[in-house]
């Protein structure tokens, strides 16, 4: 385990929370918890969104249910939406003393909502069944609500592989959280490690049903948000804990799907073609200038002067990543070697999940924000 990989380095959450001191739970059951029958009202509720996570979700619940300073059953609650699984993910979740929601399978949009509107808390803090929540996460996110303006807030995931292709996407992650760490408000809110004031949320209808899968169903809602003027704040000391991407063609796949289903939300929120307060402009550049390249390699087949234009394109996207290649060499030196590889892979693979959405768009309208 690398420090540097699972410490919050430079960065720093101000936010603080007084919250009540621990007391014991009474433990039994498979996991040595018991279920909890209260019904009043707690300050927060911790939602996850489950489907077939029967491997993963007892390390999730354990972190959630081991929170500094708070008290599980009284201070927060935590609900596990089953979307649908075939395997014993909501026996597990039961085991536990969480509260267990079953619905069919309707993708972890919809299984967020129904999780939202079931909740006894006046915050909801999201995570994923693949994460692992830090002792201080929920926390560090409660900590940012004690600013009334606040509606939102997003944390931070971290990775204990070892292997090549995730720690080059720890270093994507820590090279976009200093960008977002410079900025007073934000606009971009992961699910992974986030929460939302529930009249908030529920007020302008959650997350967009119309994602069947996880994609950019979180980004969606967090632009809709801060388009309507409400403060959405980055909390770095919000920390959970996530295995990366392992193989190369398990993070083109994903950034596939990005792309296609970012050129689909763009559709109803064009705006953010152009930029957010998480990804660099340049990334959005190296799509086209990596396309560019690419055509004019092959029209350089018959028209040769092309040829030119092609590798002018492609010396400029090798110049566009020097600062996120500098961020590298100093974060974590020996993955440098893996960097342009992984960023032409990047580029490839979001460019051609735009054109497929272009050629083969599903056909699908925007969830009514409500107000």
């Amino acid at each position: 385990m690398r420090d540097r990989h699972l410490g919050t380095g430079g960065f720093c959450c101000a936010l603080t929370c007084h919250c009540r001191s621990p007391a014991a739970f009474p433990r039994r059951g498979l996991f040595g918890y018991g279920p909890v029958e209260e019904t009043r009202k707690k300050v927060i509720s911790v939602i996850i969104p489950a489907k077939d996570a029967a491997q993963t979700l007892p390390a999730c619940l354990k972190g959630v249910l081991h929170q500094d300073g708070l008290r599980f059953g009284t201070d927060y609650e935590v609900i596990v939406v089953d979307d649908g699984s075939i395997d014993s993910t909501a026996d597990i979740a039961a085991s536990m003393g969480v509260r267990v929601i079953r619905q069919a399978n309707a993708g972890p949009a919809s299984a967020r909502n129904h999780g939202a509107r079931e909740a006894r808390g006046e915050l909801l803090a999201f995570t994923d069944a693949d994460c692992i929540p830090a002792s201080g996460w929920l926390k560090a996110l409660m900590g940012a609500f004690t600013d009334a303006r606040v509606a939102g807030a997003k944390g931070i995931y971290q990775t204990v592989e070892k292997g090549w292709v995730p720690r080059f996407v720890q270093c994507e992650y820590t090279y976009k959280y200093q960008r977002l760490a410079k900025q007073e408000t934000i606009d971009f809110i992961d699910t992974y490690s986030a929460a939302y004031r529930r009249e908030v949320f529920l007020q302008h209808g959650g997350f967009n049903i119309v994602f069947p899968v996880p994609s950019v169903e979180d980004q969606e809602f967090s632009f809709r948000l801060a388009r309507r003027g409400y403060r959405l704040v980055f909390c770095p000391a919000a920390v959970v804990y996530h295995r990366h991407d392992l193989q190369v063609g398990e993070y083109a796949r994903r950034k596939f799907g990005i792309g296609y289903w970012k050129a689909v939300m763009l559709k109803w929120l064009p705006e953010k073609a152009l930029s957010d307060s998480h990804t660099p402009p340049s990334q959005r550049w190296q799509i086209i200038l990596l396309g560019l390249s690419l055509v004019t390699a092959m029209v350089g087949l018959v028209f040769h002067p092309a040829i030119w234009v092609s590798a002018f394109s492609l010396a400029a996207f090798l110049i566009s990543n020097l600062p996120f290649f500098t961020f590298i060499a100093g974060y974590d030196r020996p993955v440098l070697w893996l960097a342009l590889p992984m960023t032409l892979v990047r580029a490839a693979a979001l460019m051609a999940g735009i054109l497929w959405a272009v050629m083969s768009p599903p056909r699908i309208r925007p969830q009514p924000d409500k107000e």
